[in-house]
Formats: structure tokens, C-alpha cells, sequence
């Protein structure tokens, strides 16, 4: 495991679920097969590579990349080898489909507000995959766009940019007794214990404790997960779990109690872990996940408007596409197992 992420850890665009402990968890949790691939430049250097996920439902085989493939897309050349090679790969096993999921920026900002724009680059790639047959997916496994905070900046320039009251109720918790800590591998059943509860409040799925023990203790262990409870009078409040590779840190998970709310510890807590990932030399804070549609009605709005109060960008990435060998066989799939492609949506992971 730590042969492939240190190959692939300084590569463009490396991301967590690319890592080897990602595909064995997919492995163990939900029968996904994984197999790492790297792509060469023209000089026959090492210049990419790709985690793969291989399902078999029934007699047919779903390919998936998720946050992937990793490798530099202004290179047109280098990205023309690397399409070819998993194009090869889902033809040769008679895939319905291989879904990639490139960490690739395609502009920033609310579309049509001043401040929005869009990215060159991502653009270009979106042509490329339209024009080598690619579409773009109607099942989008993660989170298409989200908040990302530059933590390059100084502690002082991060507080300013968050809106005022974001400031006011990060400072509130500490002078009302709430304090953080560092989770460990005991606080599991903690850890998830507010989050069951947390998903009974809000409407969400949640599994049960063995998976999230599997998942989150996995990439403890690894050092490639990192979690914070908030607390008051010894009693736990809230925590974030976050998840760390390359140059980015992502809030992976989030829950809080029904009790004492009004000491507001989730934002204190994501104070402190942006504080705890620019400390470790993280560049990227990233809150994972903001709405599709930019509106009120939007199932994600009030998440996200907790989320920009952080002073972050709202950034927007190409979301998954699909190369389909045999159509045929994908007009098939998607009119007899439904419930497949809406269990893979609503994993989000």
C-alpha cells in the first residue's frame, strides 16, 4: 500500500480515494475489485496513474475511477495515452461502462454571479471526452462541486475572509467552555454514536457501526484520516472527520449532538481543522460537497451556507463521465438494475 501512494502522492490532482487503503476498503465493504495503473509521458516517465474499482452484477462488469485518473490534463498528449489505455481496458472485459471522475477544475464562483469564471483547461478536457465518444454521466457517484479554502494563507488572512458572524460563533464555544481534542481509535463507537444521531435528525443514510469502524479506523491507521470532538464539561458535542492526502485535507464527515447546540462546536470545529491541516503543510482545505443547484430549493442549500461563511471558494469540477464499448449493453443496464445506479448515487463515495 505505501508503495502505490507514494507513487502516486506528488502526482497532479492526487486524491484519497485513489489511495491503496481506499481501494482495499471498497474491496472489503461492497466487492469492488481494485487494480492500480500508471500512465508514462513521452519519455516513458512515470507522469500518471489511476485506482480502478471492477464490479461484477450478475454476468456483466462496471468499471469505476473514482477522483481519478491523476495526471497532468494540459498535456493533451499524455491524456490521449492514458484514455486510450482504460478505454482498451473496458473493451477487452466487456464493460457496460468505465466511469472516470477527474478532480479537474471546470470554473469557480456561482455561475452568472460577477465573481464566477470558468477554466480553460477543464473545458478543453470536456471537448476531448465529448469528442472521443465520452458523456457525461446520469449517475454521479461524488460531490460535483464544493468549498475549497486556500490555507496557504496566513491564520490571521484565513479569519478575515470568513463573513462576520462565522467569526463571532467560532469564538463563542471557547469562551463558553467548549474545547477540542484529537480522536483515537477508542472513540469510534463515539464517533459514530453523534453521527447516528446526527443522520436520525437530518434524514440521511447511515450504516452500521462495523462499516465505519472498518472505514474511518482503516485510514486512522494509515494516517490518512484525522478526527476532532468538540466537548463541554466532558461531554462529547460535535466532531469532523477528516480525510488527508497530497497537498488537500477534505471534511469527509461531520456530526453534531441535539444537546447544547447553542454553544455552536461545529464551527469551532472547523476552525480547528483547518488549523490542524495547515499545520500538518495541507494547501487545500476542501468542505466536499455544495449544491447542484444554486437555490433555496436545493437539498444541500443550508449546508452550503454554513460552509461560504468560512470565507472559501465555490469551486466546480467536471463531474463523472462514461465511456460505454457497447452501448447495447448499457441501454440494458440501465433499464433492468436501476436500483444499482441509485445505491452507487447515494453512497456519494
Amino acid at each position: 500500500m505505501r508503495d502505490w501512494n507514494n507513487t502516486i502522492r506528488a502526482l497532479p490532482y492526487a486524491h484519497v480515494l485513489q489511495t491503496a487503503e481506499w481501494g482495499a476498503f471498497k474491496q472489503r465493504s461492497t466487492g469492488w475489485q481494485p487494480e492500480q495503473i500508471t500512465f508514462n509521458d513521452a519519455r516513458g516517465q512515470l507522469a500518471g496513474a489511476a485506482l480502478i474499482l471492477t464490479r461484477r452484477v450478475g454476468p456483466l462488469t462496471v468499471m469505476y475511477v473514482p477522483k481519478g485518473p491523476m495526471l497532468d490534463y494540459s498535456d493533451p498528449k499524455l491524456l490521449a495515452s492514458a484514455l486510450d489505455q482504460l478505454e482498451r481496458m473496458a473493451r477487452r472485459r466487456g464493460a457496460i461502462w468505465l466511469k472516470i471522475d477527474p478532480d479537474l477544475v471546470i470554473g469557480r464562483g456561482v455561475p452568472g454571479e460577477p465573481d464566477s469564471g470558468v477554466e480553460p483547461l477543464g473545458e478543453a478536457v470536456t471537448q476531448t471526452l465529448k469528442k472521443r465518444g465520452w458523456h457525461f454521466s446520469e449517475s454521479q457517484v461524488q460531490y460535483r462541486n464544493t468549498i475549497t479554502v486556500d490555507l496557504t494563507r496566513a491564520e490571521d488572512e484565513l479569519l478575515k475572509r470568513m463573513n462576520q458572524g462565522t467569526r463571532y460563533k467560532i469564538r463563542y464555544g471557547p469562551k463558553h467552555g467548549v474545547t477540542v481534542r484529537a480522536a483515537t481509535l477508542t472513540d469510534l463507537p463515539l464517533l459514530y454514536s453523534l453521527y447516528a444521531e446526527t443522520g436520525a435528525r437530518d434524514g440521511f443514510l447511515t450504516r452500521p457501526l462495523a462499516y465505519y469502524q472498518d472505514e474511518w479506523g482503516a485510514l486512522m491507521r494509515s494516517g490518512l484520516a484525522h478526527a476532532l470532538i468538540a466537548e463541554y464539561e466532558s461531554t462529547a458535542l460535535a466532531h469532523v472527520i477528516l480525510f488527508h492526502f497530497g497537498r488537500t485535507c477534505w471534511y469527509f464527515y461531520g456530526a453534531s449532538s441535539s444537546e447544547n447546540r447553542n454553544l455552536m462546536p461545529t464551527y469551532l470545529l472547523q476552525w480547528e481543522a483547518m488549523r490542524w491541516a495547515k499545520a500538518q503543510g495541507y494547501t487545500c482545505y476542501d468542505f466536499w460537497g455544495a449544491p447542484n443547484d444554486f437555490s433555496e430549493a436545493d437539498p444541500m442549500w443550508g449546508v452550503y451556507r454554513f460552509k461560504e461563511g468560512f470565507g472559501g471558494t465555490l469551486t466546480r469540477h467536471m463531474g463523472a463521465w462514461d465511456y460505454t464499448p457497447y452501448p447495447i449493453l448499457d441501454r440494458l443496464y440501465s433499464r433492468v438494475m436501476p436500483g444499482v445506479l441509485g445505491a452507487m448515487k447515494r453512497l456519494r463515495r
